[in-house]
């Protein structure tokens, strides 16, 4: 009997990943005006940021303990012997606490083991890929459990936003911090401590953003790196392009913010994420 690995959507996997290790995703709510909306299902990136530039109010809710209950108990009927489930920081969320909530409703920690991933995007998901990656393999469900938590713990995020009006709205970063964007022209870099979202410094010029990223991200010896935008194509692109020419990268891949994440960041985000290849 395997584990079933599952994640929530903010995890954005690379595609067709979830599909080859049998990983299962859970969706978090996105609302847009009146209209509600599934993260990675129904709203495309590019129609997020269009109604963002418009003002339009955008809010997020998490996963409730049904939905995370329904995928749990789906898994374990299609022959799971147990469940590792993988999830973006709760504290940024309260998606881990909903699916400790579920978990206990079929059982607790012996039929389905949670994980909070202390990060969110490709820090959740190369967490995810190593644990479902197991999981095939044959580990255990305390073995996929670990590998998860260990891989999470390495990696290392940084990301730059246009503005910190969407992070401290959506109650993400405090006052005090939003006021490090107030300056004119300061692009803030930020990075996840812990699970939380904090202010790293700040960076004059959107070229410098790239730059400074670079080096944050390429200090890391032999590691991969994934990039993560919302409508910032160019600059993402522009950022693949200096990394993948940075020694000791091996692997860089790219991906737009989906909804949630993106309805916190804003249109103009960019960042990286960082999985050394051994422990700091």
């Amino acid at each position: 009997m395997s584990v079933t690995v599952v994640t929530d959507s903010t995890s954005y996997l690379p595609a067709g990943a979830a599909a080859s290790l049998g990983i299962r995703v859970v969706p978090l709510h996105v609302l847009v005006g009146s209209d509600g909306h599934l993260d990675g299902v129904s709203l495309s990136a590019a129609e997020l940021a269009a109604a963002m530039s418009d003002k339009v109010p955008v809010s997020t809710s998490r996963a409730s303990p049904a939905e995370l209950a329904a995928a749990y108990r789906s898994a374990l009927a299609d022959g799971a012997s147990a469940v590792v489930a993988v999830h973006l920081s709760r504290q940024l969320s309260g998606t881990w606490e909903a699916a400790r909530l579920a978990a206990a409703e079929l059982g607790g920690q012996r039929v389905v083991r949670i994980v909070d991933s202390r990060s969110v995007a490709m820090g959740l998901g190369y967490a995810v890929l190593a644990a479902a990656s197991a999981a095939v393999d044959g580990a255990s469900a305390e073995e996929v459990e670990a590998i998860a938590a260990g891989v999470a713990a390495r990696t290392r995020t940084f990301f730059s936003v246009d503005t910190l009006e969407h992070l401290r709205r959506g109650g993400r970063i405090s006052w005090s911090a939003s006021l490090l964007g107030t300056a004119l022209a300061v692009k803030p870099l930020l990075h996840v401590v812990d699970g939380r979202i904090e202010p790293l410094e700040k960076v004059r010029t959107a070229s410098k953003v790239i730059a400074r990223l670079t080096e944050l991200a390429s200090g890391s010896g032999s590691c991969r790196i994934a990039v993560h935008h919302l409508a910032a194509a160019a600059r993402a692109e522009q950022l693949v392009e200096r990394l993948r020419r940075a020694p000791g990268v091996r692997d860089v891949t790219a991906c737009e913010l989906g909804a949630v994440l993106g309805a916190h960041t804003g249109p103009g985000a960019l960042g990286v994420v960082v999985l050394p290849d051994t422990p700091s």
